[in-house]
């Protein structure tokens, strides 16, 4: 019986949070497919789904036929609290499966305040906390987004994890695992040293980190001959991988409630205070005509009436007048409002603003 057939669900804040089903959402039979990834957000769900990471890795994962994937957020303590009462495991929106029927659970480490929420998603869905203690019937776990750059104080929960963009390296991570199922010799190991050889996948288990008295990393040594270091991965052209127009469209409202397009990844500003203008360099920016085309089906498919264009620095995209008029054009007879993300005072504000305005 799913939970929200249970007698006492009634009274969870919210409901809608935890029904799946929402439009534009994919559901695949779990028998019909090879791999199975759980994208596990470690936040509620209306940040979660609000994140622009998980809309584009849902859309390419699921592109694939033998592949599934599926959503699973941290509940609210309502729901956590009921799901311990009950000895319910927690489980993933599309499907309903817990997560430790998965192939593998992938989670999203936007900062290090979420780093409790993976602890509680583990222990909810009945998954060893760390990596040494799950054995090959266990989901491999994973994990992706700017934290992992200072991967060391997780290290021990994760099997892999990705360090930089996760658009190729999420699909390499997948189509490994295929090949090590198919062939059953092979153990956990093995499947560990493959992961390796994908850039940007950096193995804990395959260094040894040393500390000292104040707990500072001290020396790090690699364990596996050829893997002594992790580069970053790169999308080196963001035009590869289109931006997803299909979004999903929530039952409840999102603390980013709109159809949003990245338009570029990275800045050039260099501030040395921020984390992501240092992580997400070098600067790529997508081609006008691709945000054109991702913001007219997008808005179609999904019925929105705001349409945020994301950036570090919007501003500071190369043709953002133009853009920006031509989308005009396009959506404010549909009364569509746009907006950036991020605007700095010594870009051109008092041009945007204008176009902005006649919405």
């Amino acid at each position: 019986m799913d939970i929200f057939d249970q007698p006492w669900f009634s009274k969870i804040v919210r409901p809608s949070r935890y029904l799946g089903g929402e439009i534009n959402s994919i559901k695949k039979d779990p028998r019909q497919v090879e791999v199975s990834i759980a994208l596990a957000f470690p936040d509620v769900y209306e940040i979660g789904m609000s994140h622009s990471g998980l809309k584009i890795l849902y859309r390419i994962l699921n592109a694939q036929n033998w592949l599934a994937g599926e959503r699973v957020f941290a509940p609210w303590v309502d729901l956590e609290t009921e799901l311990r009462t009950r000895n319910i495991p927690l489980t993933s929106l599309e499907s309903g499966r817990p997560l430790s029927e998965f192939d593998i659970v992938g989670f999203s480490l936007q900062h290090e305040l979420c780093y409790t929420n993976i602890l509680s998603m583990l222990d909810l869905a009945h998954v060893p906390f760390l990596s040494e203690q799950r054995g090959p019937d266990d989901p491999l776990i994973i994990a992706g987004g700017p934290a992992c750059f200072n991967p060391e104080p997780v290290a021990k929960i994760f099997d892999a994890m990705v360090i930089g963009d996760g658009e190729e390296a999420a699909l390499s991570i997948c189509r490994t695992v295929r090949e090590w199922k198919r062939d059953a010799t092979k153990s956990k190991g093995e499947l560990l040293r493959e992961l390796s050889k994908i850039g940007g996948v950096y193995i804990p288990s395959f260094f040894e980190v040393q500390y000292d008295a104040q707990g500072l990393i001290r020396s790090v040594k690699g364990l596996e001959k050829g893997y002594a270091a992790v580069e970053k991965a790169i999308v080196p052209d963001l035009n590869s991988y289109p931006f997803p127009s299909q979004q999903i469209v929530p039952f409840t409202e999102l603390v980013h409630d709109r159809f949003t397009i990245e338009i570029a990844r990275g800045c050039s500003r260099g501030c040395r205070f921020c984390q992501a203008g240092m992580i997400y360099r070098p600067v790529r920016e997508r081609h006008p005509l691709e945000i054109l085309r991702a913001a007219e089906c997008g808005l179609n498919e999904t019925g929105f009436e705001d349409l945020s264009l994301l950036s570090l620095s919007s501003g500071d995209y190369s043709c953002v007048i133009p853009l920006l008029e031509e989308l005009m054009a396009r959506v404010a007879d549909r009364h569509v409002a746009v907006s950036f993300s991020s605007l700095r005072m010594d870009s051109a504000v008092s041009e945007l603003m204008k176009e902005i305005k006649k919405v």
